[in-house]
């Protein structure tokens, strides 16, 4: 069928996907990225920055995810692809910042750890090159719940306007064309489907990653 403008649907879906996907994966890149650093350097040097990390991340917690970004892009005064994955990215963050400490926390005084600290390694070089890789792996499967998380959510505020600004096709903008279009049940049916076909692989994903580098998951099967 077609959308309310005569576009094919089709087509909308498969543009809306690179633009969905796009988001997820730049959006979960840049809050890795800044919670990565956040959550190293606060777990491996302690003291003063820890204690600022920790109630940066408590603060921001404090409020909803969603409604936080709503709210943000509702005080802008334009919106485009690129202000969502940078108003996503910097919100959410903080589960990222949260778990790479923790792991940072539990790898510092890890016997390997004390080894390189014994041959008078400068710390950034132990936390880059010794505790940091080793952090990594659940900050990976986390990263693929994210990115399942983040698609949601650009589909969200699309449907309810505050996302992918139109002409620009989107899963969520074609959800609000049904929402004003009463019997076009394609509008709802197939843009409904990719969002749960989406978030459903990406979450799969996430969990195999989970399986293959905890190794207590294998040993309990």
């Amino acid at each position: 069928g077609t959308d309310d403008r005569g576009r094919d649907v089709l087509a909308l879906l498969i543009h809306g996907t690179r633009v969905s996907l796009s988001v997820g994966l730049v959006a979960v890149g840049l809050y890795v990225l800044i919670g990565v650093f956040l959550g190293a350097a606060a777990g491996f040097y302690g003291g003063w920055l820890d204690a600022g990390v920790t109630r940066l991340v408590e603060a921001l917690m404090a409020f909803p995810a969603f409604f936080f970004v709503l709210i943000i892009q509702g005080l802008l005064p334009t919106a485009s692809i690129l202000q969502i994955m940078i108003v996503i990215g910097l919100t959410r963050w903080t589960e990222v910042a949260r778990l790479v400490r923790g792991e940072v926390l539990r790898l510092r005084s890890a016997e390997f750890v004390l080894a390189a600290q014994a041959l008078g390694l400068p710390p950034r070089r132990i936390l880059l090159r010794h505790v940091l890789p080793n952090a990594m792996g659940p900050v990976f499967v986390s990263a693929t719940f994210c990115v399942a998380g983040a698609v949601l959510m650009e589909s969200a505020l699309s449907f309810l306007g505050f996302g992918t600004p139109p002409p620009t096709p989107s899963w969520g903008e074609l959800l609000t064309q049904a929402f004003a279009n009463e019997g076009k049940w394609w509008l709802t049916v197939f843009p409904g489907l990719m969002i749960f076909v989406t978030v459903t692989a990406y979450n799969l994903v996430g969990e195999g990653i989970r399986d293959a580098v905890d190794p207590r998951m294998s040993m309990q099967r």
